[in-house]
């Protein structure tokens, strides 16, 4: 089933389409033939800018979840053989402190949809019952519309559209590097996320988002390869404004 057919939907996707075509267009006389990857970078960059206040929300959830730490092992270990009582308490403990466990995920939810829009709108040959001109742009010479695996594996390669996409995806290995390496979770005494077979898990779902870009048509990857160079930047300024307990302290400071 189309999700798109439903109307309001429809009507959604096309006000994005016309919204983007638009902006395109505008910015034809300034950036010529990657007009369309402009409007493209310029909206992630307006929804990032409006996700702000929710980055900031999760990093005082962060910094919270990092405080409470200490306590919630200690229920763990005292009501073990208890688990309502644990679920219980470990709530009261979330409600004293006015948060949740499942605080400062919106970000990831509230960017989904955008996600998708782009995906759809780059990927559709119509539109609303109309053309999808949006198809016919492409990034120095590499399609929009085309996700890397269609490009590799349906022969339409060339030089121009693997450097575009090997650019894209050289940058977003780069930053899930640096935020492996930068924001690596502090070890927890006794926790089976400590084995060296969750670690590397762990490490490796940091890559996930360069994975997914090669399934997604080049906008989405665009779209998905300023998104995580904005996070990062982002995580980095905010960690040094809420800076979790165990960083902030003069032990570790010292070294």
């Amino acid at each position: 089933m189309d999700p798109f057919a439903f109307p309001p939907l429809a009507a959604l996707l096309n006000a994005a389409y016309g919204a983007l075509a638009g902006l395109s267009t505008a910015l034809t006389p300034a950036l010529g033939g990657i007009a369309a990857a402009g409007a493209v970078v310029l909206v992630t960059l307006l929804v990032r800018a409006l996700l702000i206040p929710v980055g900031v929300s999760q990093a005082k959830a962060e910094q919270t979840r990092s405080r409470l730490a200490p306590r919630l092992r200690e229920l763990q270990r005292r009501h073990k053989k208890n688990p309502e009582r644990l679920q219980r308490e470990t709530m009261a403990l979330y409600r004293s402190e006015n948060t949740s466990p499942f605080a400062g995920m919106l970000p990831v939810l509230a960017q989904a949809p955008v996600i998708g829009i782009l995906y759809t709108l780059f990927l559709r040959p119509e539109i609303a019952g109309h053309p999808n001109a949006l198809l016919s742009h492409d990034l120095l010479g590499a399609p929009l519309g085309a996700s890397f695996v269609s490009v590799v594996f349906g022969g339409s390669a060339d030089a121009a559209t693997m450097l575009v996409w090997g650019t894209l995806l050289a940058l977003m290995i780069a930053v899930a590097e640096v935020t492996r390496r930068v924001f690596r979770p502090a070890p927890v005494d006794d926790s089976p996320l400590n084995s060296p077979g969750m670690l590397r898990i762990m490490a490796a779902m940091h890559y996930l988002t360069a994975v997914f870009a090669v399934l997604v048509p080049l906008a989405a990857a665009l779209y998905l390869a300023v998104t995580v160079v904005w996070t990062l930047v982002q995580r980095m300024l905010l960690r040094r404004r809420f800076p979790l307990p165990d960083a902030a302290s003069p032990r570790r400071a010292g070294r």
